[in-house]
C-alpha cells in the first residue's frame, strides 16, 4: 500500500494492466453482478437533477425500473447502489451495437448534462472503500474484465492511467501527479 493525500493506494493499482475491450467483453460490467453500482450520498441530488434529461436514453425496463426502484436504492448494508432491472443490468444501461453502456455518460457525452456518471463507475475497476479517514482504493478483479486485463498488458496501460480521468475528477491533478511521481519512482 502507498499513501497519497488522504488515500491508501494498493500496489496493484500501479502495477496491473487494464484498458477496456469493449468488443470483447459486451461491457458486461454494466450488467453482471448481483446489486448495481456505488452511489456516493451526494450524488443523489445529481441523480435527481439530471435524469429528466437522461430518460429519454433509457430503455423502457431501465425506466420502469426506476420508477419502481427510484433514482438509487438502499442495501441491506445501508450502502447506496443503483438499481437493477428485472433481468439484471443497472436501470441505466443502454445497449449499441450489442454492447452494454451508460445512458448516463451517454447523455453526458452528447452534451445534454454535466455530469458523467456515478463515481464509482468512472473509476471502475478501482473500489473505493473507507479506511478510518482514508479511502482504500483496491484493484477489483472480475472474470469478465480478462479482455481489458489483457489489452491492458499489450499496451502497457497501468490501472491508473486507464482512470486518469476519473481519479483527477475525485482526487484533483495534485493528486493524479502523485500516483504518476510514484509510478515512475518504483520503475527506476
Amino acid at each position: 500500500m502507498i499513501i497519497i493525500q488522504q488515500t491508501l493506494v494498493s500496489d496493484d493499482i500501479l502495477d496491473e494492466k487494464f484498458a477496456c475491450n469493449l468488443q470483447a467483453c459486451k461491457g458486461a460490467c454494466c450488467v453482471e453482478g448481483d446489486e448495481g453500482a456505488f452511489v456516493e450520498p451526494e450524488e443523489r441530488k445529481m441523480l435527481e437533477k439530471v435524469y429528466p434529461k437522461v430518460k429519454p436514453y433509457l430503455t423502457q425496463e431501465g425506466i420502469d425500473g426506476v420508477e419502481k426502484q427510484g433514482l438509487w436504492i438502499v442495501n441491506d448494508e445501508g450502502i447506496l447502489k443503483t438499481p437493477l432491472m428485472k433481468n439484471g443490468p443497472c436501470v441505466y444501461t443502454i445497449w449499441e451495437n450489442g454492447i452494454a453502456l451508460c445512458g448516463i455518460e451517454k447523455a453526458y457525452l452528447e452534451g445534454k448534462i454535466k455530469w458523467q456518471k456515478p463515481i464509482s463507475c468512472h473509476l471502475y475497476p478501482i473500489r473505493v472503500t473507507k479506511v478510518g479517514e482514508y479511502d482504500a482504493l483496491n484493484y477489483e478483479e472480475w472474470d469478465i474484465c480478462k479482455p481489458a486485463c489483457k489489452n491492458g498488458k499489450s499496451l502497457g496501460m497501468p490501472v491508473f492511467r486507464f482512470v486518469k480521468s476519473a481519479l483527477i475528477r475525485k482526487y484533483g491533478q495534485e493528486y493524479y501527479d502523485a500516483l504518476e511521481a510514484t509510478y515512475a519512482y518504483r520503475k527506476q
